[in-house]
């Protein structure tokens, strides 16, 4: 039996997974998906909500795991995973980036800003939120950027669920070694179909960071919603290559 632990995007939180999580504890395996500490708070919660601290949470949830732990992030918790893994890379099994953030230390998801491809569209739905220090969904105009192949009646179930981002953490450029998070092999799952993460911002992610595997589903920014059952696969397909190895 492995462990799961599933960590969510911006915006969102630990019940992104409450569609795969059937399909992988049928399968055997544990499964841990929390929301980040701060995610939606008060100012305060909102401005403790940093890179640091939730890297610190993830690691600490990794460590009390049964093994093998499989670490995975969606979107922005791509940032999230791999400063855990520099905090316990004897804790991880494996990193799995889920159309998620895969950059190499030194950058923050702001700075990748600069790199990526335009994306108006995405940013046009970004805003302030009244602490200052976050940033909320414009849920009206949501779906066509992160769910517009997703069955309505899942999306609708999320929309009202989403919550205040914390600036920090895409703020934060990432401190990561060869020696430590570089030892822990890495996957990514590509969601071909991404409007929040275009597909070529991922491919590019990629070549920066080289993974192990690759694994191309016909999905939008939101798997977990619009292909469970194959997000489902390509994770335990991993496993289960841990396992024969």
């Amino acid at each position: 039996m492995a462990t799961f632990i599933l960590i969510h995007g911006a915006w969102h939180g630990g019940w992104s997974f409450d569609p795969i999580r059937p399909i992988l504890e049928g399968a055997g395996h544990q499964v841990i998906s929390p929301d980040l500490p701060g995610m939606g708070g008060t100012a305060a919660e909102l401005a403790n909500a940093t890179l640091g601290n939730w890297a610190e949470y993830v690691a600490s949830l990794c460590r009390e795991a049964q093994a093998p732990v499989i670490l995975a992030g969606h979107s922005r918790g791509g940032l999230v995973i791999s400063e855990a893994a520099e905090r316990a890379p004897d804790a991880i099994s494996a990193l799995v980036y889920i159309c998620a953030m895969l950059l190499p230390s030194g950058m923050s998801r702001e700075q990748w800003r600069a790199m990526a491809e335009p994306n108006p569209a995405f940013r046009d739905i970004v805003l302030p939120h009244e602490s200052g220090i976050a940033t909320v969904i414009d849920a009206a105009r949501a779906t066509p950027i992160f769910a517009q192949r997703s069955p309505e009646a899942a999306i609708q179930s999320v929309l009202p669920r989403l919550m205040a981002e914390p600036d920090q953490p895409r703020m934060t450029a990432l401190s990561l070694s060869d020696s430590r998070y570089g030892r822990v092999p890495r996957h990514y799952i590509e969601c071909l179909h991404d409007k929040t993460i275009p597909l070529s911002d991922q491919r590019r992610m990629q070549e920066m960071q080289p993974c192990a595997s690759v694994t191309a589903l016909e999905a939008d920014h939101s798997p977990f919603l619009s292909a469970p059952q194959a997000l489902a696969e390509a994770l335990l397909t991993i496993v289960r290559d841990i396992e024969a190895a």
